[in-house]
């Protein structure tokens, strides 16, 4: 029984056919789905699907790349959200120094806030790190406490910067791209994390996995990813399964 822990149910790409996504997704096993909101338009359409499906949990923010654009004008949306106890997390929050779409201070300065809005109600963060592990670990020494969680999600950072995480005792998220034919290296620190540290997500519909590349990706494709993770941790798909399903228990604080 799977849990997806990061997919973009409400994008404008998904959201048309979600009711057979989600159906395909039952059919595969999956349990929960944590939804990614990034703006006023996704977030409203995940807290109407979550009414609709209680198995469906939303979490929110502007991306690092949107701060520029858009960090203002949705800010005060997200914590709504959060004050009224919609969200299971603050994020997709962080740093991506690979596009630099928005300003790197002003993507700190959002990625502050964000924290600052995650310790007022209790959230956990869900991060999107990317060319930035060491501006993300200054600022998260300096302003996220130890007492509260966190998770890298897609993770493709280096094995150094995966132990600095599990020091901090937090969560790491793999998707589809591990299965990637060039993935060696990932695959390399997929092997090392813990179990217990350890989430799988699709992060659709992105990345698609290596069996279903060049399709849109969705959380019935999860499958692929636990089955990698299996077979380099040499365990059965069920173990890795319960271990990461439970994990996402956990620190999202979800029903059942």
């Amino acid at each position: 029984m799977f849990i997806d822990s990061h997919a973009h149910l409400t994008s404008d790409t998904l959201f048309p056919e979600v009711e057979q996504i989600l159906d395909r997704a039952k059919k595969h096993n999956l349990t929960k789905i944590v939804n990614i909101c990034t703006d006023l338009k996704t977030l409203e359409r995940g807290l109407a699907l979550s009414k609709e499906h209680p198995w469906i949990y939303n979490a929110g923010s502007t991306t690092p790349h949107d701060v520029k654009e858009e960090g203002e004008a949705f800010f005060s949306h997200f914590f709504q959200a959060a004050q009224k106890g919609l969200l299971v997390a603050v994020g997709e929050t962080g740093l991506d120094y690979y596009y630099q779409h928005s300003p790197k201070e002003l993507q700190k300065e959002f990625f502050i806030r964000y924290i600052e809005l995650a310790k007022e109600f209790d959230l956990p963060l869900i991060i999107h790190c990317r060319d930035a592990f060491n501006d993300f670990f200054d600022i998260i020494d300096a302003h996220y406490p130890k007492k509260h969680a966190g998770v890298l999600h897609c993770f493709t950072g280096t094995l150094e910067d995966a132990k600095k995480l599990i020091q901090r005792k937090w969560y790491i998220s793999f998707s589809g791209i591990i299965t990637f034919k060039k993935s060696h290296d990932l695959r390399q620190v997929a092997k090392w994390v813990p179990l217990q540290n350890m989430l799988i997500e699709t992060d659709s519909p992105y990345l698609a996995p290596q069996g279903k590349r060049g399709k849109t990706n969705e959380p019935s494709y999860i499958s692929e990813t636990a089955e990698m993770i299996a077979q380099l941790k040499n365990l059965s798909i069920e173990e890795v399964t319960l271990a990461t399903s439970q994990n996402a228990r956990e620190l999202f604080k979800l029903r059942g």
